[in-house]
């Protein structure tokens, strides 16, 4: 089952469909702004505005809120049997028991640079721990993205922590590690800086390649317009391509004159080329794109949300078909692995 997470909750989305039927839509949770769904072990986590809720029996009934007073950014499995969170205002919790309690992750906040964090609004709102990337060999070497203040990574399970600003961008939004070479760690960017926006020009947003665990950072985005980056997703299979989303700006929306220019483009080679991934309906797109995952079903495939309420699945080729639509923006997509569809 495909299911979409929303401004307004999570939706399960019957997607046996080849695009030629209505697909069958149904809400499943009520919860505002649902920005993270992973499976672990069989149980299905949602993070929202209102905490982290869970299902057990495929997505059709859910538990009441844990960490209730945060909004949930991210939720990854460390392997060991212990699941992390980073929230808003920026934080880092830890589960042992499948998600059922967290405990803060104390000196993750205790940092001296987290007195810096905060994204740059009027007025300013807090920053946001909006991208995990636990080392599946060692899970006690973890990275953090932090919108606004840059990576923080820790090698002993958060005992002490080392903050990073790659290309001194710390506007951090989403992160992945090469599956093969855990050494090597992709991040999406913005023009959010501590105190103000960066002038929109090449460098000061887009996507950045680390080949040395997060110590030094490259940045992997030269010539690619927009470059404003925000989702993200590598697949598992080779050739493990890269796919990003980016758009002119932060605030870019299919509300603007002429749409949100949007962009989806992949990488084969570690960032080093890029190719659309766009159709011609798409190029560039009016609807923003923000829901991002892999396609189980199809190597080199992704799936993608919109912020008119549409789900497409896009093929390796760029052969867009529509999964779904008439929903509220789509921050996040997961299919679980009981999936009807097979």
């Amino acid at each position: 089952m495909l299911f979409a997470g929303t401004t307004k909750g999570i939706f399960a989305i019957d997607d046996r469909g080849d695009g030629n039927d209505d697909p069958t839509i149904e809400k499943v949770l009520e919860a505002p702004h649902v920005r993270e769904l992973v499976e672990v072990d069989g149980r299905l986590f949602a993070g929202s505005d209102a905490g982290v809720f869970f299902s057990d029996d495929g997505g059709h009934r859910w538990s009441s809120p844990r960490l209730a007073d945060r909004k949930i950014w991210q939720i990854r499995s460390a392997g060991n049997g212990l699941l992390y969170a980073g929230t808003e205002p920026a934080g880092l919790f830890r589960s042992a028991d499948r998600g059922d309690t967290w405990t803060e992750v104390e000196s993750f906040a205790a940092l001296p640079e987290a007195a810096r964090w905060c994204v740059p609004l009027d007025p300013p709102r807090p920053g946001r721990a909006r991208a995990l990337v636990i080392d599946e060999h060692d899970p006690d070497r973890i990275w953090v993205g932090v919108e606004v203040g840059g990576v923080a990574r820790t090698t002993d399970g958060g005992e002490t922590w080392t903050v990073d600003l790659p290309g001194d961008n710390p506007d951090l939004h989403m992160m992945f590690a090469h599956p093969d070479q855990p050494e090597v760690l992709f991040a999406s960017t913005g023009y959010g800086r501590f105190d103000h926006g960066a002038e929109e020009i090449e460098g000061n947003a887009g996507v950045f390649r680390s080949d040395d665990d997060g110590q030094s950072w490259e940045y992997a985005w030269k010539g690619i317009v927009p470059r404003y980056s925000r989702p993200m997703c590598i697949d598992r299979r080779p050739p493990h391509s890269l796919t990003v989303a980016s758009a002119p700006t932060a605030f870019a929306s299919h509300r603007d004159d002429g749409g949100a220019k949007a962009a989806l483009f992949r990488s084969d080679d570690h960032g080093r080329s890029w190719r659309s991934l766009c159709d011609q309906a798409h190029s560039p797109s009016d609807a923003n794109f923000h829901g991002l995952t892999v396609d189980p079903d199809h190597v080199g495939g992704v799936l993608v949300g919109t912020d008119t309420g549409e789900v497409w699945r896009v093929s390796d080729g760029a052969d867009w078909t529509k999964l779904g639509s008439d929903l509220p923006l789509v921050w996040a997509l997961a299919v679980t692995s009981d999936r009807a569809g097979g």
